[in-house]
């Protein structure tokens, strides 16, 4: 009886020690999606870093845009067993209360990482930020940006369209999109979507800072209706190994865009992502795409680069 009662304690004690879930630090390797990747962030309070990892300053950054694609670009990225991406978005850089805090502040809320990994963070917002670009330069005027852009009027629409869903979420009162984009039977350019659009107004801020060669364009369209030639232009800008493939992307019928399959799973972006834009009056639309139009042309030449939108 006490030989049973004895294995019985020891089965206890066994159970609560070591829960299913954990996993030694020493048997995780860098490959593991676990550390690997920004899903993991840092590491937790009940679970020590591998050992020889450790929180660094980012390598790159996505700069934006808002509503481009900047989280699909992230996960995308994530697939590289040489990159470990900040699980949240940071707003380092672009808020006063959190620019503060300070470097060390910063380095904190990087995910662990190999020596062989080069770290990445996304904030869409730095790239509308008049600080930001100032800001990231004094941290290191090396780094490598990426900044993934869409259709502007296309992105002025989902811009609306998050705002929208987030409104309805909380209960609180809607607007139609044409109250917003018009203002005495004229377009209201003061509208804060459209004037996130004037990608030509902000790249000129961030050229005061970095050359160009150290911003890589990313299409977002493209991105969206063919993954892997984007990525394997920012595995190149990148200085890393051709590593993403086709096989990691399957077409999702239902949501209707790109999903990733990586480590044996299958995952798409969270539903917010990919919701259907609210019908837009056409007139209201056709002069939002002739106000970009002059717009569009001054962003390809700042940056010597057509884009194809409308």
């Amino acid at each position: 009886m006490a030989g049973r009662l004895g294995s019985l304690l020891l089965l206890v004690l066994q159970t609560f020690a070591a829960p299913p879930e954990f996993v030694p630090a020493s048997d995780l390797d860098p490959a593991d999606p676990l550390w690997s990747n920004g899903t993991a962030g840092a590491a937790g309070p009940s679970m020590a870093p591998p050992p020889g990892t450790s929180q660094r300053m980012p390598h790159s950054i996505i700069i934006g845009v808002r509503k481009g694609g900047t989280r699909a670009l992230l996960e995308m990225l994530d697939i590289h067993p040489s990159v470990a991406a900040a699980a949240t978005e940071v707003h380092f850089f672009d808020w006063d209360e959190n620019y503060a805090r300070g470097f060390d502040w910063y380095r904190g809320l990087m995910p662990y990482s190999y020596p062989r990994q080069i770290t990445v963070e996304k904030t869409p917002g730095y790239f509308t930020s008049p600080l930001a670009p100032e800001r990231i330069r004094a941290m290191n005027a090396s780094i490598k940006l990426l900044l993934i852009l869409r259709d502007p009027a296309e992105r002025v629409v989902s811009d609306y369209t998050q705002v929208y869903f987030n409104r309805l979420e909380a209960r609180k009162p809607v607007r139609p999109i044409e109250d917003l984009l018009v203002r005495g039977g004229a377009l209201n350019t003061r509208y804060k979507a459209i004037q996130r659009s004037l990608y030509h107004l902000h790249m000129r801020n961030w050229l005061r800072h970095f050359p160009l060669a150290q911003i890589h364009l990313v299409d977002g369209d493209t991105l969206v209706r063919d993954p892997l030639p984007e990525l394997r232009r920012v595995e190149r800008f990148l200085e890393l190994p051709p590593r993403i493939a086709a096989s990691n992307f399957y077409f999702n019928q239902t949501k209707g865009f790109y999903c990733i399959r990586s480590d044996g799973r299958e995952r798409c972006l969270h539903e917010s992502k990919g919701r259907p834009h609210p019908p837009v009056n056409g007139t209201v639309l056709r002069q939002l795409r002739a106000y970009f139009r002059p717009h569009n042309r001054s962003f390809y030449k700042l940056v010597g680069r057509t884009f194809h939108w409308l």
